[in-house]
């Protein structure tokens, strides 16, 4: 589920993984299964589908490759901790606009693409 941030405002902060993240205005506030996070605005506009009011599906392809040790990756929302296992995946084939995803997250939310 998501909801775009259309009001007049600065947008926001908030706490979330290991480091605090900022909400900017036209942003969408996802609610993937409870965790909730935001995604900036031209990322979700490319990625997600909406499939009705509010519900939407992520349809664009990603690129991943698993950690080898613990680290943290900037994202257009702020910085991510992560630990050695996690995968980090990328919007864009040229390892841009990156985050981390726990693997049990990971293999529950993406399928591999055949070539």
């Amino acid at each position: 589920m998501a909801v775009q941030l259309e009001l007049e405002t600065r947008g926001f902060t908030y706490f979330k993984w290991g480091s605090d993240q900022a909400c900017k205005p036209g942003d969408w506030i996802v609610n993937n299964g409870g965790d909730v996070y935001t995604v900036d605005r031209e990322t979700f506009q490319r990625s997600y589908l909406g499939e009705s009011p509010g519900l939407y599906k992520k349809v664009a392809p990603v690129w991943a490759e698993v950690a080898t040790q613990d680290g943290s990756i900037v994202t257009k929302e702020g910085v991510t901790q992560y630990k050695a296992g996690y995968y980090l995946v990328f919007n864009n084939e040229d390892g841009t606009d990156g985050y981390a995803v726990s693997p049990e997250a990971f293999e529950a939310m993406y399928v591999p693409l055949e070539s």
